[in-house]
């Protein structure tokens, strides 16, 4: 990978990492995506207004189908991690998340196209499969525990949670890279057009309760703001290394974002287990490399 696709995908992956954690305090529902969605359409308007002028008369319908599968998609993803975040904790569900894609992707690609993984790819599954275990179990990895604890629920719900997550990240980033590779689309106005189309899309679940957006509004603004400023230059960074490198290692280098959550959840949030989720998040990270490689 060249060095400066490896560099806009370290700094992507901090970029993440902080925004995760702003939206991991800010725990909220359907008026906070819609409002998320809402601050990135009007905070980026400029740049890509002045991007479209050049670009978006050459979209064809294809590049408008991909660009609406992406939204949809991207939409199932924020809300599933929100999910995830009000029923458990950032250093459960970002992890998992963020490690289950490609370990996802890695299974179907061997039940579907008879791919082999190799030694280190079976290394590397193998890592994450003890990275989530280990951050299932926690502290009490190998002893009995109460199955109905307060701790293992919450625990329980993070893994599934992130797994859910991580499935969509996979259907996200196979159709973002084909857009960036193959269509060309511009990565500033696919990640724009994104969030101007996932506004509409969550009007219904807004609208069930209108009175109950701008209070939700003043509750997080300091989070919609985080998020739509700093989500979608995370994100362009890695559309712009996927343009430069192969997918296949521009995907598991951003998975570092997994350590600065582990370390940030630790610390700002006081989340427990930190040793443990920290160890956790080592081993998904480094299962994710073996995948790759």
């Amino acid at each position: 990978m060249p060095l400066h696709a490896l560099a806009c995908v370290l700094v992507a992956a901090l970029l993440h990492a902080v925004w995760n954690l702003a939206a991991k305090k800010a725990q909220g529902g359907a008026h906070f995506t819609l409002a998320a969605a809402l601050g990135v359409s009007l905070v980026w308007l400029p740049v890509a207004a002045w991007a479209a002028v050049d670009d978006l008369p050459h979209w064809t319908s294809t590049t408008w189908a991909i660009v609406f599968a992406s939204a949809v998609v991207h939409l199932g993803y924020f809300n599933c991690l929100m999910a995830g975040y009000r029923a458990a904790d950032l250093t459960i569900v970002y992890p998992v998340a963020r490690g289950s894609a490609p370990l996802l992707s890695a299974l179907c690609a061997v039940a579907f196209f008879g791919e082999h993984l190799g030694l280190l790819g079976a290394l590397g599954l193998a890592g994450v499969v003890a990275g989530i275990v280990l951050m299932t179990a926690g502290p009490q990895f190998g002893k009995p525990h109460d199955p109905e604890a307060t701790v293992a629920r919450r625990r329980r719900a993070g893994i599934w949670w992130g797994l859910a997550t991580g499935s969509l990240i996979a259907g996200y980033s196979v159709i973002d890279a084909y857009a960036v590779k193959v269509l060309l689309v511009s990565p500033l106005l696919l990640d724009y057009f994104g969030n101007v189309l996932r506004a509409p899309l969550m009007l219904p679940a807004a609208l069930r309760d209108a009175r109950g957006f701008w209070p939700e509004v003043r509750r997080t603004w300091k989070a919609v703001l985080t998020i739509s400023t700093l989500g979608p230059i995370a994100y362009m960074l890695v559309l712009y290394a996927m343009r430069e490198a192969p997918l296949s290692r521009v995907a598991p280098a951003r998975e570092l974002s997994m350590l600065f959550a582990a370390l940030l959840g630790g610390q700002m949030l006081g989340e427990g287990e930190r040793g443990w989720r920290i160890g956790g998040a080592g081993l998904i990270a480094a299962g994710v490399i073996g995948l790759a490689l």
